[in-house]
This record gives structure tokens, C-alpha cells and sequence, in this order.
């Protein structure tokens, strides 16, 4: 069974707007000019463009994923080893834009990370993103005796 959670946008949550409004507004351009498709596909890239990880439960192996376009997945699997570990970490992304009138656009996404740890306690990819340390404890307890890992 393989489960797939879903990280971040790859270009930001603006970056991710624009992406797809450009894509609608290339779709709707494409009825009347050749430079819709290339609007299309510069807004797909952009809009849909986000990264995931996949656990493999039966192979025992983990996935950190670019899906370009939302669809094509990249990114090689990873074998779970025993002495590997599994860990929570506060992550504070902040995200800046600015309009035409030079005026700052600040998004901060406050979240907490499953992260799978090695031996010596290196990083090595996030594992899932959850809202609270409460859900992330849960998420953490049932990863770790899903995939026989310890907690750090």
C-alpha cells in the first residue's frame, strides 16, 4: 500500500496563484491566438507544480517527490534501514511578494514536519507536514509502529 502526502507549492502560494490564472487565462486566449498553449503550459508549470513524499508500507521504503505539473513524479526511493528515525520539527516558512506599488505581501505558514532522521541523527526528508504538535505526536506514534522506527 502507498500512501502520499502532500508537502508545499513549489513556487509559494502567490507563485501558485498567478501559475493558475495564467493557465485559465491561457485556455481562454487559445480559442483566438497560437500563444495560448504557450500560456497554458507556463501556467500549468507553475500552478500545479508541488512536492510530495510517498511511503511504501509493503517495500518498507519513503519517496520525496517533485510532481512536475502535478502529474510527473521525480525523485528516487529510499530503503527504510533499522537504526533510521523518525523525528518532529517546527517549520516557519515565510513567503514575500510585492505589487506594482511596491508594497510588501507576507505569507507565513506556521506547520510541524515528520521528518526521517539516519544513524547520526542527519536529516534526510520530510516525511508529512501536519497543523498541530498534538496531530503530529499521533502521526509520529503510528508512523513509527507502521514502519518499526524509533522516535527522537
Amino acid at each position: 500500500m502507498i500512501t502520499v502526502n502532500r508537502l508545499d507549492k513549489a513556487f509559494g502560494p502567490v507563485g501558485t496563484t498567478a501559475g493558475i490564472s495564467l493557465f485559465i487565462a491561457g485556455l481562454i486566449i487559445s480559442f483566438f491566438s497560437f500563444t495560448g498553449p504557450i500560456l497554458v503550459l507556463i501556467g500549468a508549470f507553475v500552478g500545479f507544480t508541488s512536492t510530495s513524499t510517498l511511503i511504501d508500507h509493503d517495500s518498507r521504503s519513503l519517496k520525496f517527490s517533485n510532481n512536475i505539473f502535478g502529474i510527473i513524479k521525480t525523485g528516487q526511493w529510499i530503503k527504510i534501514e533499522p537504526d533510521m528515525k523518525i523525528g518532529i520539527k517546527k517549520s516557519n516558512k515565510a513567503s514575500r511578494a510585492y505589487s506594482r506599488s511596491n508594497l510588501p505581501l507576507d505569507i507565513v505558514i506556521k506547520d510541524f514536519r515528520l521528518i526521517l532522521y539516519d544513524s547520526n541523527n542527519k536529516q534526510i526528508l520530510t516525511i508529512q507536514k501536519t497543523d498541530s504538535l498534538d496531530s503530529a505526536k499521533v502521526e509520529l506514534e503510528k508512523l513509527c509502529n507502521q514502519l518499526g522506527l524509533t522516535m527522537i
